[in-house]
């Protein structure tokens, strides 16, 4: 029997994974020895149950013994951070603001530009978000506004985290606005500090640190934090840093990962050097979207829904599909979850009449200096399509979306290891790295 070192468990929301390892931090002798998979146990009131099921499934199936191993972990079992996002404008403050809490373990369900009404103080009491991110105004900019914001949202009275990432002219005085409210507060570097200025490494750090708390309101998750050797992170954190792991050596990247509950794209490019004096508004390079509507279990119904006719419809759709029938299902739910999530995801050449005239300009994500796809992710790597799906993405006849190019190279992460490699980067970065590109270098083809 293989002896596993450390393990990386991966607790999603349907499927729990853990990844085994041996031969960790000893130069380049990291060595992947398998993977076991247990559904997730949210259900039945303890995803440590799910773990198990995992673990077993490692040793049975593949000979693996996990006894004696380190266990480090990622996590979506509790489903994401509930963010409200309340910015000066929509296009710059409120935008930077969404840019943050994407890829750290957020999703944003309300957001407001301008001054919150009553009504949509209401809609955040109705809604009882996980956290409240606030912005406005650059370094020494308006004031007035977000300081009304923030007497607003103290005065409501919820004893909800507060992230301040505005005018750093004001944080002092947003400070003590929360904490006479008794509100947590956080306040941390300006999202937008200046014009066409993006910093959003500050406010993501502060999300995972809250996420990674709210990972262990998941029943029996408080159990599984006390095995674990670090912090668990939030699965899409991990799964991000990989994409960046994989860009810092082939180039800009663009990750897929197809789940029971969600499809996530991660994108780390700067875009098209040609292209970037059309961009109307900066872009992070390291950027994620979540689509909650496009997971190919939980949420198939949706993706049906949103493919409308041309998906037509899907029966018993299993979580991990154990027929032939069953695994074409998933499939085809995969197919349409990539498209969907891809094109949300990329921006858009748009044209704009003005004082000159009519000119182009480029809204949202510049995907067309991407050279590699990656497919991660059970729908993708398990039920061989995943790279027919990748190298059919659903092109634009119009010519007006910014996908990546048709000769970018597609790989996919054929041991489902980019979550775990994430974790493990923390204390391994060399050894994520090549088994990162292991996972990856045997699928490849061009799109």
């Amino acid at each position: 029997m293989k002896k596993a070192d450390i393990i990386a468990a991966d607790i999603g929301s349907t499927i729990t994974k853990v990844s085994a390892f041996s031969g960790l931090g000893g130069g380049r002798s990291a060595c992947f020895l398998g993977q076991g998979l247990g559904l997730t146990t949210v259900s039945e009131g303890d995803v440590a149950k799910g773990l198990e099921a995992a673990r077993k499934d490692l040793a049975a199936r593949l000979g693996v013994d996990t006894q004696d191993a380190a266990l480090m972990a990622a996590s979506s079992a509790a489903g994401g951070l509930r963010m409200t996002v309340h910015g000066l404008t929509r296009d710059m403050t409120m935008r930077a603001a969404r840019e943050a809490s994407l890829g750290a373990g957020a999703i944003v369900t309300f957001t407001t530009a301008g001054e919150i009404d009553p009504d949509s103080l209401e809609e955040i009491r109705r809604i009882q978000p996980n956290i409240i991110l606030l912005a406005g105004g650059v370094d020494y900019g308006d004031r007035e506004v977000v300081t009304a914001n923030a007497r607003s949202l103290a005065a409501l009275g919820l004893d909800i985290p507060l992230i301040y990432a505005g005018n750093i002219a004001v944080s002092g005085e947003i400070r003590r606005f929360c904490e006479s409210a008794g509100m947590p507060v956080f306040v941390v570097e300006n999202v937008y500090p200046r014009i066409d200025e993006l910093n959003i490494d500050p406010v993501r750090k502060v999300i995972q640190g809250v996420f990674a708390r709210h990972i262990v309101t998941a029943p029996g998750m408080g159990n599984i934090r006390k095995m674990v050797r670090d912090d668990i992170l939030p699965t899409p954190g991990a799964v991000m840093r990989s994409t960046e792991i994989l860009a810092e050596t082939l180039g800009d990247v663009m990750a897929v990962d197809v789940g029971g509950a969600t499809t996530d794209v991660h994108s780390v490019t700067d875009g098209s050097p040609e292209l970037a004096k059309l961009m109307i508004a900066p872009e992070p390079r390291s950027k994620r979207t979540v689509e909650g509507d496009l997971g190919v279990y939980i949420n198939a119904s949706r993706i049906v829904a949103a493919a409308g006719s041309e998906l037509g419809p899907v029966d018993d759709v299993l979580p991990i599909p154990d027929t032939d029938g069953g695994r074409e299902n998933s499939a085809r739910l995969a197919r349409f979850a990539v498209d969907i999530a891809i094109w949300r995801h990329a921006g858009e050449l748009r044209v704009a009449y003005g004082a000159y005239g009519r000119s182009q300009v480029i809204e949202g994500r510049d995907l067309s200096a991407v050279r590699h796809v990656v497919g991660t992710g059970g729908a993708l790597t398990r039920l061989g399509k995943g790279m027919d799906i990748l190298q059919h993405i659903k092109p634009d006849p119009r010519k007006s979306k910014l996908l990546p190019p048709p000769d970018a190279q597609v790989n996919l992460d054929r041991h489902n290891i980019m979550a775990a490699a994430g974790v493990l980067s923390r204390r391994y970065p060399k050894d994520a790295e090549k088994l990162l590109l292991e996972s990856i270098g045997d699928h490849q083809g061009r799109r």
